[in-house]
């Protein structure tokens, strides 16, 4: 949310606490979390801040596998359907999605400082849409398999 008459820093000063997207813990020390979609880390943090800055990354899951890239346009801010959005695929091997990703992040000098924050969300995205392995079965050891082949 950026207006032309009023800096990102006065907007971060009056919201920062309370909006809409923070989430306080009484237990842990007091730790304050953010529910911003274009928050990549969670935290409740300025430089995080997807509301407040006009440069904003969010990562989220695709629909049919995959990683979602959603980048926030500078001058579409009464717009906000025009945010510029790229999906990539999960059919792309792991690297070439984050290799993507970080030149999508840092072209140009969009938000350079974002990069490891987008590549390590969207690497915990992918790693959640892998299939489970089942485990394998627990071998006898000792006496309990001395038994079982005396059995057999």
């Amino acid at each position: 949310m950026s207006l032309s008459n009023v800096s990102a820093d006065l907007i971060w000063e009056i919201t920062r606490s309370q909006n809409s997207y923070l989430v306080k813990r009484t237990s842990g020390g007091g730790v304050q979390f953010s529910r911003d979609p274009l928050n990549l880390t969670n935290k409740h943090a300025r430089k995080y801040a997807g509301f407040v800055n006009d440069k904003a990354v969010g990562v989220v899951a695709g629909e049919k596998g995959g990683v979602v890239v959603t980048t926030k346009k500078a001058g579409s801010i009464t717009k906000p359907s025009a945010r510029y959005t790229v999906a990539f695929g999960a059919n792309k091997t792991a690297r070439k999605t984050y290799k993507a990703i970080a030149r999508q992040v840092g072209k140009t000098g969009y938000r350079a400082d974002l990069i490891q924050a987008a590549v390590a969300r969207a690497s915990a995205i992918r790693r959640s849409q892998r299939a489970v392995k089942p485990e394998p079965a627990q071998k006898l050891r000792g006496n309990a398999a001395k038994k079982a082949a005396a059995s057999a």
